[in-house]
């Protein structure tokens, strides 16, 4: 049985900062440079979720692309478009999860592929701008699935 990939791209506005509340703010500064700023700054994401699976006879499709789209409009766009991610998203508040690209795609994942259930998510990628992307893949160890 062959099977296909399927990839479907949301985008999202919000802003961010990067900082461990732990540290002096000097420590931030260097750490995360210009990202630590204290009044944060935004960006216009794309975040493309990549879903693989055998072709259905019957549909020709790999999964129900509506599907996709109900699932990313819940745990993407609702979730994050227009948001301050360190202050609107409980996950990435102060002391928990840094809103890197790396935590945003990881979490993004783990979201989608609990909502899309036997589908299997192969890739997450977040792009941040043209510049500048960060790309979560099925093998990596905070989203490791079954076959």
């Amino acid at each position: 049985m062959r099977t296909a990939r399927l990839i479907r791209r949301v985008r999202f506005a919000a802003a961010h900062r990067y900082r461990k509340p732990e540290w002096s703010d000097e420590k931030n500064l260097a750490m995360f440079g210009l990202c630590a700023r204290p009044n944060y700054h935004g960006h216009t994401y794309t975040c493309a979720v990549t879903v693989e699976g055998p072709i259905d006879d019957a549909t020709g499709m790999v999964i129900d692309l509506a599907l996709v789209d109900r699932v990313l409009e819940t745990e993407v766009v609702h979730r994050f478009d227009h948001r301050n991610i360190n202050l609107d998203v409980p996950e990435f508040g102060e002391g928990r999860m840094i809103p890197t690209g790396e935590n945003l795609a990881r979490f993004i994942f783990d979201r989608v592929q609990s909502a899309l259930g036997s589908v299997r998510v192969v890739s997450v990628q977040v792009d941040e701008d043209e510049m500048l992307s960060a790309v979560v893949n099925m093998g990596s160890e905070s989203n490791q699935r079954g076959p």
